[in-house]
């Protein structure tokens, strides 16, 4: 009866969290804009399901441009429906539906409209550099409507900096040396912005059109099925008795559910509503609560084989198949999230935190029960991904195959409504992706009429005197500081375009450039003053975000740091010999361990790392002890992986001595009392 009334909870709870994450996204709806929104979506779906499996319905086959304005055009309207002007203090205070929003709506509908019927023009005539004066108008008005789209979606902030760069080329024959370009008149600025494959509807968009979507589907289905419930369940019935169990429960719903999602703050929310009260309950402070659930939300977006959007426009850049960015991705997580566990058992031992009690718990055996088709689902998703590398079938494949097998099981069955409102949440979570997509493709655009992306890798090159470690360094403070502003995926592209040439030409791996660059984009969500996923934590931990961000920057040291480890060293991301991938990944795995077991000031099998300047000192040889084992040798730094991992080796035994000599010590002193 215990367990299932604790069931009971956990559903009702993950109820409330669901409902937390719609009223912070959307206004209410109309049944006429629930209609149209239903008739769209599927309007879209349909448009990718015929591009996609060539199915010609109707005898309609669509060149590439033609098909991107069309799904534009089904999708970027209903940002004007979803979303309000403005987004109010008390988020159930949202305003209904007005005409002018209605009207922003029909103008964008017609104008990709427009664009789209004279698609075959835009490649014929070469409307790129000689658009007719029509498009030019036209383009204008799109630019503005793209730009107030993604306002609504993305925030003031990255609407501001897209804003500027989009008219950069006006100005750029006048702009100092190291950003001038060739300048170009604002007609023909806007217009090349919606028809040139450079921009709006450039990489960022064809990989949406080509792959995001369907994972975009496969996640509102997976969590509209009952999947958020069912990974928090069985998170707490795996790891919720070991020690600090409530808060490993965070890490691992928070991994398994984020690395669906890509949503950081959903994630913080729909998990964290769970997570965050049972740490608290269990002797955990709010803050340290509250910065375990924020800091695991963040490293799920890093974690296969989903990782979010981002790594999709990744493959787009890179010219390579999402199986491999997800596999060379996977160590890399691992190693966060391995991080973050030591951390938290850590500091369950020495504050005396125990695990939660069977009663409290769901039963293993119940949970799996009644979530294999999850399972089955996700081993489906995986197959079709990473073995059978056919990236765009597999979610639809595996959302087809959660469908079927959802209706014939009684717990998370679609009737009419619920299945209205998957369609929904399907289409508002496509069209803020589409307006923050095409927006961000104005800096691609920007870059590219002008010349500049070819000349600022240079120049950058330049100002770091060609020394590598600067100019990585530059570029994570660059990454961590558009990451303030811009979402995950548009902090990625722009940096993509400024910040890899140069790393990469500095003879750095592509691959790893690109993630680290990924990796650096995030941080920002931990790390104050911004620390938007500390935000959301703190609303339910009911303590200060600063105080929730203070320890998200202790939980996520890792993520600080394992960027220039594979950067540094490809072998983090198995590139490399077997004997060298495997003693990398277990040095670095040592590493941060240590590294962990120093920040929280507790040693596994040695005891508690303060009291005493013995246990002090200890400490500190630790970290460094572990600095040593984790950074890669041989590569821009002098000294080889064996010459590190020996003084790291050495300094751990010293420090695990010095431990045991001040716990003999103390022991003494203890009986001479």
């Amino acid at each position: 009866m215990q367990q299932g009334a604790g069931a009971a909870a956990g559903a009702a709870t993950m109820s409330s969290a669901d409902e937390m994450v719609e009223e912070l996204v959307h206004r209410p709806m109309s049944p006429a804009v629930r209609a149209i929104f239903t008739l769209l979506t599927l309007l879209t779906l349909a448009l990718v399901l015929n591009q996609q499996f060539n199915l010609h319905l109707f005898g309609i086959t669509l060149i590439d441009n033609r098909y991107l304005f069309l799904m534009a055009g089904a999708t970027l309207p209903l940002v004007f429906l979803a979303y309000p002007w403005r987004q109010p203090k008390d988020k159930t205070a949202v305003g209904r539906l007005n005409p002018l929003d209605i009207l922003l709506a029909l103008l964008t509908l017609g104008c990709i409209g427009w664009f789209a019927w004279a698609a075959d023009s835009i490649l014929a005539e070469g409307w790129e550099f000689a658009a007719p004066l029509t498009a030019k108008i036209l383009g204008g008005v799109l630019w503005v409507l793209i730009l107030e789209a993604l306002r609504r979606t993305g925030g003031t902030a990255i609407f501001v900096i897209v804003l500027a760069i989009s008219l950069y080329p006006v100005v750029a024959d006048v702009m100092p040396g190291p950003i001038r370009g060739i300048g170009q008149t604002l007609p023909d600025t806007l217009a090349y912005h919606i028809v040139s494959s450079e921009s709006a509807f450039g990489i960022p968009m064809q990989a949406f059109g080509e792959i995001v979507i369907g994972f975009i589907v496969f996640g509102v289905a997976l969590n509209k099925t009952g999947g958020g419930r069912f990974f928090n369940d069985l998170a707490f019935a795996l790891v919720g008795r070991v020690r600090g169990g409530a808060a490993q429960v965070g890490v691992v719903s928070s991994a398994l559910q984020g690395s669906i999602s890509g949503s950081v703050i959903s994630n913080v929310i729909s998990s964290g509503v769970v997570t965050i009260p049972a740490m608290k309950r269990t002797g955990f402070r709010a803050d340290y609560a509250g910065g375990v659930e924020a800091v695991a939300s963040t490293g799920a977006v890093l974690m296969p084989p989903v990782m979010g959007s981002t790594a999709f426009v990744m493959a787009s850049f890179l010219g390579i198949s999402y199986g491999e960015i997800a596999l060379a991705a996977a160590i890399p997580a691992l190693l966060f999230y391995f991080g973050l566990v030591v951390q938290i058992d850590a500091y369950s031992a020495r504050l005396g935190l125990r695990g939660m009690t069977r009663e409290e718990l769901p039963n293993l055996r119940d949970t799996l029960k009644r979530g294999w088709l999850y399972i089955l689902v996700f081993v489906t998703l995986v197959f079709l991904m990473v073995w059978q590398q056919r990236e765009a079938v597999a979610p639809f494949a595996a959302t087809a195959l959660l469908l079927v097998i959802n209706q014939l099981l009684p717990n998370h069955r679609l009737n009419r409504e619920r299945l209205v409102d998957l369609i929904c949440a399907t289409g508002r979570a496509l069209a803020e992706l589409v307006a923050i997509l095409a927006g961000v493709g104005f800096i691609i655009g920007a870059f590219s009429v002008t010349g500049l992306a070819g000349t600022l890798a240079n120049d950058l090159i330049y100002l770091a005197g060609n020394n590598t470690l600067i100019l990585l360094l530059m570029g994570a403070l660059t990454s961590f500081v558009f990451g303030m502003g811009m979402t995950v995926t548009a902090c990625y592209i722009f940096l993509a375009i400024v910040l890899a040439p140069p790393l990469v030409k500095s003879g750095l791996d592509p691959l790893a450039v690109h993630l680290f660059i990924m990796y650096w984009g995030m941080i920002s969500f931990i790390t104050p003053p911004v620390a938007l996923a500390t935000f959301a934590a703190s609303s339910i931990a009911r303590t200060s975000p600063f105080k929730i961000g203070f320890q998200a920057v202790r939980l996520g040291a890792v993520i600080y740091i394992v960027p220039f480890f594979f950067v540094l060293n490809p072998a983090l991301i198995l590139k490399g010999s077997p004997v060298e991938v495997i003693s990398v990944i277990v040095s670095a795995a040592l590493g941060v361990a240590l590294i962990g077991s120093s920040l929280q000031g507790y040693l596994l099998g040695a005891g508690r790392l303060d009291g005493s300047p013995l246990r002090l000192l200890a400490r500190l040889m630790l970290l460094v002890a572990g600095f040593a084992l984790a950074v890669p040798g041989g590569n821009l730094i002098p000294v080889s992986n064996v010459a590190l991992a020996g003084i790291g080796i050495v300094l751990a035994l010293g420090a695990f001595g010095l431990l045991k000599l001040g716990g003999r010590n103390v022991l003494a002193m203890t009986t001479n009392k």
